[in-house]
């Protein structure tokens, strides 16, 4: 039986509920979903360009804890209040991470903790 690891950092907002920033289970990691807050004022980031910008930096800072980075991804899931920003999220995935890209699926929300605009969780595989 695989023993579970806690992944936590400070470079990434504290957990607002009960669960880990991330849990790595023999060479996969399942990082929790992540919304636009900024990890030391825990105040969320202005607008969908900042959110989303903020998700990934977030995302990477909780990789980076467990040692790996964003592009050990096998699978990201996206939420999203507004299918519309699904571009934009394109262009920042372009820019954290290098192909080949991994799996991902975007899903359309009614709303998110906080009033987020955006949340992203993945799945990482390392060696």
């Amino acid at each position: 039986m695989a023993l579970r690891k806690i992944i936590s950092t400070p470079h990434a907002p504290a957990a607002i509920g009960v669960y880990s920033q991330a849990v790595q289970v023999g060479n996969s990691i399942y990082l929790s979903g992540q919304i636009g807050l900024e990890p030391r004022s825990m105040e969320m980031a202005q607008g969908i360009d900042a959110q989303i910008e903020q998700v990934f930096r977030n995302l990477q800072a909780v990789a980076q804890a467990a040692g790996a980075s964003l592009n050990d991804a096998v699978k990201f899931t996206i939420y999203l209040t507004d299918l519309g920003n699904f571009a934009k999220v394109n262009e920042a995935m372009a820019r954290f991470l290098a192909e080949p890209y991994p799996a991902r699926a975007a899903v359309g929300v009614l709303a998110l903790p906080r009033g987020a605009l955006i949340e992203a969780d993945a799945i990482l595989h390392i060696e």
